[in-house]
């Protein structure tokens, strides 16, 4: 996961709704099951899906009333201890 890339989609949340972002990863997930694709290409695929499930996650706490920066930090620590377990 890349925090500018969460960044970036928390701002088109806000300008826009969530739903658009929860539509594109159902599209995405759908291309994950052409047979024809390449592994980097699934991989590609597979880190912009990670992304939007991580700006969506990060919505829902700012709308929760966690300030941006708080939610931000706390997502990606948690994202990162998941990692090192």
């Amino acid at each position: 996961m890349k925090l500018p890339v969460i960044k970036h989609l928390i701002e088109f949340i806000e300008q826009n709704d969530a739903d658009f972002v929860l539509e594109t990863i159902e599209t995405l997930e759908a291309l994950t099951e052409v047979s024809s694709l390449k592994d980097e290409e699934l991989d590609v695929i597979g880190e912009l899906i990670s992304n939007m499930y991580g700006a969506v996650e990060v919505n829902k706490l700012i709308q929760e009333g966690t300030p941006k920066k708080e939610a931000l930090n706390g997502f990606m620590q948690r994202v990162l201890g998941a990692i090192d377990k």
